[in-house]
């Protein structure tokens, strides 16, 4: 690590911490030469995740856009925040997992229903609504059919 005063190129290290709950570890730093003291953060290396929307468009990953898309299905149903937060680094998590750095829509569609499905059923249909375009009442019907069907197969 390069000396922010002198410019010399080695330092040792004197306390490490984690901060920014535990995503970055602190380090400070003492200059083998000038003896100053400086920090230094390390951070995981993340490689971008693009999406590629319905009409081939692509754009950055936003958990913040996953969040809010969950949020509205949910409105004014009794599902907490928090638990919202979690299925989205659930997510996140995943496709950071995955080796291929462009995700589809409907893949990450699939996975928000998925979860939701697990937390409250009428947000898991408002959010299928949205997500899959019900054209009519019937494809509304179908859905709900076939969410009938794999409750009365789990009991």
């Amino acid at each position: 690590m390069k000396c922010p005063f002198c410019g010399y190129t080695e330092s040792k290290v004197i306390d490490s911490r984690p901060a920014e709950e535990g995503s970055t570890i602190r380090r400070r730093r003492e200059c083998l030469e000038c003896k100053k003291r400086f920090t230094t953060y390390e951070i995981i290396e993340r490689m971008p995740l693009v999406v590629i929307k319905r009409d081939g468009s692509r754009q950055g990953f936003d958990k913040v856009k996953l969040i809010n898309g969950m949020v509205r299905a949910c409105e004014k149903r009794p599902v907490p925040l928090k638990k919202l937060e979690q299925i989205a680094d659930e997510i996140e998590l995943e496709l950071q997992g995955n080796l291929d750095r462009e995700i589809n829509t409907i893949e990450i569609g699939e996975m928000v229903m998925e979860r939701l499905k697990n937390v409250d059923e009428v947000a898991y249909v408002r959010f299928a609504s949205v997500y899959r375009s019900f054209k009519d009442i019937n494809t509304f019907m179908e859905e709900l059919t076939k969410l009938l069907s794999d409750k009365t197969e789990k009991t």
